[in-house]
This record gives structure tokens, C-alpha cells and sequence, in this order.
């Protein structure tokens, strides 16, 4: 790996590559962020005194996309990020936009096989949006959608967590939650929220075909409107004493059910 100009501010420090880039920190996010968000990053800076594979195998994957590569000392990259824990890593990256609810008929209308959505009711935590849009993406969701007001959005904390999938993974921003549903369920996509005081268990449910898959806030899950428009309700069974689950545990139990009947 061959070493970059540095760029500095006043007074020697190394400066952020531009404005309107966020760091993102780690092997594994930054992998994850080069081989499926290239085109938000605008630079990778490595730790000049780690000359492990794994580091240069980031530093291929931004020269094959054209990304400069900047070998930087390890107190460096901590100064410019004392936030963010680097290891010996830092992916500059502009966050993506949400997607409009304008392009929401456009992204179905797409789709060669039954729409299979996420819409999370007021998700306000980035570390539990980033790891709903991580596991919706594994689980082959074609776009997550949530209310524009009172909850999380795209930030570089969501991003991080997500690891590549805020960026690859359609993130739909509605002004009206409830009017979204009452559209969808006009295009035929059923729709399946999630309550403790569901009668009907989660695995009892058929969640096959079009599939909108309702999720509720941290600590106060479905609003009432929310659970009102929905198709039907389902339960987790909680055998333990535990009364429930994080929403983002209780996200990827619901999506990879809803997978795994998909498959069947």
C-alpha cells in the first residue's frame, strides 16, 4: 500500500477529506460499506502501521472503485474521530438519503415477485434502525418504510451498524404512516403487525405472498392507529419471564419466519 498526500489543517492536524463526509469506523463496517455503498465513499484511511490482508484487502477494494487511500498515523485517525472506534479504519461516507414516498409506487411496480416490505412504527434508536435494515436486508426485504416524524433516519451511527445495508436497501420516509398502509393494502400487500395481545402466534400466521410487515416502537410497540390498519396481529410466544423482546430482536425473528415460509 502505497502512502497518499496528506492533507492538513492549521496547526499540522489532519483534517476530514470534505464536508458532508461521516466517519465510519471498523474491518468489518468498512468491508461491508466498500463492496456495497462505494458510491457514497468518498475516502479510506488506513493505519499506516498495520500491514495485516484484511487491511489491504479494504485497500483493493477502494482502488477497484476508484477510491483514494490515505496511510495515516494510528493517533491520527483517533484525533479526527475520537468517537468513532476505528480500528486501525476509517471509511469517509456521505449519507444516503431516505427514499420519498413518491418513489415507493415506482420501487413495487419493479418487483418480479410479491413485495415483501418492513415498516417500522417509530423506531427511534439509530442502533436498533441500523440493525433492523441490516437483518431486513439479509432476509431479502425490498424496502423498510417508517413515519418521517419521531423516528430515527439515515445518520452514520445507523450506517455503521447496518454495515452496508442502509446503503444497498431502500429506506422509505412517509408523512403519514397510516395513509402508506391504507396504499399498500389498495396494491394488494398484506399487512402483519406485531402484539403481545395478538390471539394468533407468529408461527400459526401465513406469511407468504405480499407481505408488509409491521414492527412497533422501542417500549411502547404499535400505536393504536398503526394497529387498527393492520391486516391481522401476531404474537411472539415468551415461554421465560421476559415480557419482550428489543425491537430489532423481535425484527429478525418475524422477517426470517416470514423467510423461511417464502422459501417453502
Amino acid at each position: 500500500m502505497t502512502d497518499q498526500r496528506r492533507r492538513a489543517a492549521p496547526g499540522g492536524e489532519i483534517a476530514p477529506p470534505a464536508q458532508g463526509l461521516h466517519p465510519v469506523g471498523g474491518i468489518h463496517s468498512a468491508r461491508a460499506t466498500l463492496k456495497f455503498g462505494a458510491a457514497g465513499v468518498g475516502e479510506l484511511w488506513l493505519d499506516r502501521a498495520r500491514q495485516d490482508w484484511r487491511l489491504a484487502e479494504l485497500a483493493d477494494l477502494a482502488r477497484a472503485a476508484g477510491i483514494r487511500v490515505r496511510l495515516l498515523e494510528r493517533d491520527a485517525l483517533a484525533r479526527v474521530a475520537p468517537d468513532v472506534n476505528h480500528q486501525g479504519v476509517l471509511v469517509w461516507v456521505r449519507v444516503p438519503a431516505a427514499r420519498a414516498e413518491s418513489d415507493l409506487d415506482r420501487l413495487l411496480d419493479g418487483l418480479e415477485c410479491p413485495p415483501f416490505l418492513l415498516l417500522l412504527d417509530g423506531v427511534q434508536d439509530p442502533h436498533n434502525l441500523g440493525a433492523c435494515l441490516r437483518t431486513a436486508d439479509a432476509a431479502g426485504v425490498h424496502a423498510v418504510i417508517a413515519p418521517r416524524d419521531n423516528a430515527a433516519g439515515l445518520t452514520p451511527v445507523v450506517c455503521k451498524v447496518a454495515s452496508g445495508a442502509a446503503e444497498a436497501l431502500p429506506y422509505v420516509q412517509v408523512t403519514n404512516l397510516v395513509r402508506t398502509m391504507g396504499h399498500l393494502k389498495a396494491r394488494g400487500i398484506w399487512l402483519t403487525g406485531t402484539s403481545g395481545d395478538a390471539p394468533t402466534d407468529l408461527y400459526a400466521a401465513d406469511l407468504t405472498g405480499p407481505l408488509g410487515l409491521v414492527m412497533g416502537s422501542e417500549g411502547t410497540g404499535l400505536r393504536r392507529l398503526t394497529s387498527e390498519h393492520c391486516d391481522r396481529l401476531v404474537r411472539l410466544p415468551m415461554l421465560g419471564r421476559v415480557e419482550s423482546l428489543n425491537v430489532s430482536v423481535a425484527t429478525g425473528v418475524c422477517l426470517y419466519e416470514a423467510l423461511r415460509q417464502r422459501r417453502g
